[in-house]
């Protein structure tokens, strides 16, 4: 049902203007009629209304007002204000300037000109002038507002800016007043904000502030994924999203304004509001439905003046746990490789890669044995890209290059004070985001009798709990490990739980070490020149050692060498030219120097720091100074740590990098990008 509202003005043609404005912003939710002092229509009792807008000069006293408008009505006064426009054309007058103010009382003229002080127009001379006075000297500009009938014949230029406007102050009480808050936020209400002055600044700021404050606080509760409900310090809701009201089954304009535990006595708001204390998660029964719920107070230092539930539903909860972990995919936590990329053609290597495709399928723990720098985390890669696995997590850590404690914390994840240091909220573990993916344990054997306590329950029951927690989280994770150690000799030493071993054992695999793969060697050593932009060549007596030698580092140790070989800057390779522990290797050590070609600097160090910039931009990575110096090195620079982070500080001086705390890296930036594409060497 539509409001009413009423409009009372001294004269006829001020009251329409008043009423024809009040439309303009209310019309399609009240009815607006109009009432004059001057033309008789408001006189007697009037029609009962909503709310009664008055122009101050339509009656005498606040008496005569009570005399027309029905008790206990709704008053408030009009109040008038200029359009901009019309400041505008006054302020491009000369200083100093005479203008006479013209309006139908001398009182009404001169609360006019005090308003157009206040409102910056006071480099005018003002002289009120209205029907009766006697103009003593000449004018030549006068200023009315609708009132262009009682300006002397003798002014020469006349600016009439119609009838003066509702101030925008006025609107917004009106607003108010009827309950109508929401139309502050319509079209029509922000373009007559826009046309009307007004001299409220510190008013009309902290308003609009307060305004876009609320309209971010309901546009956050909207775009979140849980339900999220609010009641006041006497428990009134006040705020209920769409999710919320999707879940509890409720309207929101059914609920906001009743009591919380009214409308929903499954939720303790009282508890929050009488404690001052978080009330914890729990899940309750809702429609049949499990359903998670907690309750925090909102304090004001020691007053709490509401609370905030929030609702989910469990299911929702565990599909929002699982795609947070799927994004993990795009921060690295992805497996690289495939068997496509194991070099070899030997039968050695033919015969473990057909049979890590069929392991591949099994859901069993799979144990990859070989020595250091065979490729097992080469082949773990492999295994998970090969099957179901294949889009979700890999993610790989050495369980023998950290203290038991720190192990723990990494695996299993923490809870929010669990132990000096820790992350405030806490920290799922790496089971946790390896849920639907594989876990790659390498160096198995060096993990801790304790912790290998804990990962058998892990593959025994496929759950864990964080250090410092109490509840079990359900978790989905392919393990595969890895060891360059007999286990079995660990386990008859007792180093190794033989019930954690049988586990892991389900499935073994040996990869062969380099010395037995014949020919891979000569493909592996090719394909890693390649890869390191090498253009030497071996002799033949080099390339007939290389297949007998040991290889004690495996393919680790023939890489390391590819990188020897591009130092020492020879289109051939011979014996003479070998790393020095190979020479030892075959009973040559000799005492003379291996000299090194020596490294030379780099042409342009900004450019060489920009180009790696914008490698690491386009493959959406960080770049750390480390990946600088390995970069310059495999470019033949030579470079330092300092001369790295001068460089990068220049860029951030000029707009072109950021550079994050401690190990966080550097990015370009858009601007840096820009200036790179316009000026990089061509």
């Amino acid at each position: 049902m539509k409001k009413t509202i009423t409009i009372v003005a001294l004269d006829p043609l001020a009251g329409a203007s008043y009423k024809k404005e009040v439309e303009s912003l209310f019309g399609d939710y009240a009815d607006v009629t109009g009432y004059s002092v001057r033309d008789g229509s408001a006189t007697g009792k009037l029609p009962r209304a909503d709310l009664f807008a008055i122009s101050t000069d339509a009656y005498g006293s606040a008496d005569e007002v009570a005399r027309h408008v029905p008790i206990d009505s709704e008053v408030m006064f009009i109040e008038v204000t200029f359009y901009w426009e019309t400041l505008e054309r006054l302020w491009k007058i000369p200083k100093g300037t005479t203008v006479l103010f013209v309006n139908v009382t001398e009182t009404m003229a001169r609360e006019a000109i005090a308003q157009l002080n206040a409102l910056g127009v006071n480099h005018l001379r003002f002289i009120p002038f209205y029907p009766g006075a006697v103009l003593d000297d000449p004018v030549d500009i006068a200023l009315t507002p609708g009132e262009s009938r009682y300006v002397p014949d003798s002014v020469k230029e006349v600016i009439d800016s119609d009838h003066r406007p509702c101030s925008y102050g006025m609107m917004i009480e009106m607003a108010l007043r009827l309950g109508m808050e929401h139309l502050l936020e319509a079209k029509p209400f922000l373009n007559y904000a826009k046309i009307v002055a007004s001299n409220h600044y510190s008013f009309d700021l902290m308003y609009a502030r307060s305004r876009r404050q609320e309209s971010q606080f309901h546009i956050l509760m909207e775009i979140l994924n849980e339900g999220l409900i609010g009641v006041n310090e006497t428990g009134d809701v006040f705020a209920c999203n769409k999710k919320a009201c999707q879940i509890a089954r409720v309207s929101e304009q059914f609920v906001v304004g009743k009591k919380g535990k009214d409308v929903f006595p499954y939720i303790p708001f009282y508890q929050a509001l009488k404690e001052k204390q978080d009330i914890p998660e729990r899940v309750i029964r809702l429609f049949g439905t499990a359903i998670s719920v907690a309750v925090v107070p909102v304090m004001r230092k020691t007053e709490c003046i509401g609370a905030f539930a929030t609702l989910q539903r469990f299911t929702e909860q565990e599909s929002r746990q699982n795609e947070l972990r799927k994004q993990l995919l795009q921060k690295g936590h992805y497996a690289k490789y495939t068997f496509d990329d194991v070099i070899g053609e030997s039968e050695a290597i033919r015969n473990v890669k057909e049979i890590l495709k069929k392991m591949a399928a099994s859901e069993s723990p799979l144990l990859i044995v070989g020595e250091t720098g065979t490729g097992k985390e080469l082949m773990a890669h492999a295994v998970h890209r090969a099957f179901r696995r294949a889009e979700g997590p890999f993610i790989a850590i050495n369980v023998a290059a950290m203290p038991e404690n720190l192990l723990e914390s990494e695996l299993f994840g923490y809870e929010d004070g669990a132990f000096t240091g820790a992350k405030k909220g806490g920290r799922p573990g790496l089971f946790e985001f390896a849920h639907q993916g594989t876990l790659f344990l390498d160096e198995v054997e060096g993990m801790s009798p304790s912790m290998q306590v804990k990962l058998l329950r892990v593959l025994q029951e496929g759950e864990v709990m964080r250090v410092g927690g109490s509840s079990i989280v359900q978790v989905d994770v392919r393990i595969l490990a890895a060891t360059n150690e007999s286990l079995e000799e660990k386990v008859e030493d007792g180093s190794f739980r033989k019930d954690l071993y049988y586990r892991l054992n389900a499935l073994t695999v040996l990869i062969p070490p380099l010395r037995r793969r014949g020919k891979d060697i000569l493909l592996l050593l090719e394909h890693f020149t390649k890869k390191l932009g090498g253009t030497f060549a071996l002799s033949d007596k080099t390339k007939e050692f290389l297949l007998r030698y040991s290889w004690p580092g495996n393919i680790r140790e023939l890489y390391n060498m590819v990188v020897y070989f591009n130092y020492v800057g020879k289109q051939v390779i011979e014996m003479e030219d070998l790393p020095p522990n190979m020479a030892r290797m075959r009973g040559e050590a000799k005492q003379e120097t291996y000299e090194i070609i020596p490294q030379r600097e780099p042409v342009d160090l900004f450019q060489f720091v920009m180009e790696q910039l914008c490698q690491a931009w386009e493959q959406n990575e960080l770049l750390g100074r480390e990946k600088i110096l390995i970069a310059a090195k495999q470019q033949y620079f030579r470079i330092s740590q300092k001369q790295v982070r001068d460089q990068l500080q220049e860029l951030v001086n000029r707009g072109f990098a950021e550079v994050g705390r401690g190990k966080a890296g550097s990015r370009i930036t858009p601007k840096g990008m820009a200036y790179w594409q316009e000026h990089r060497k061509r």
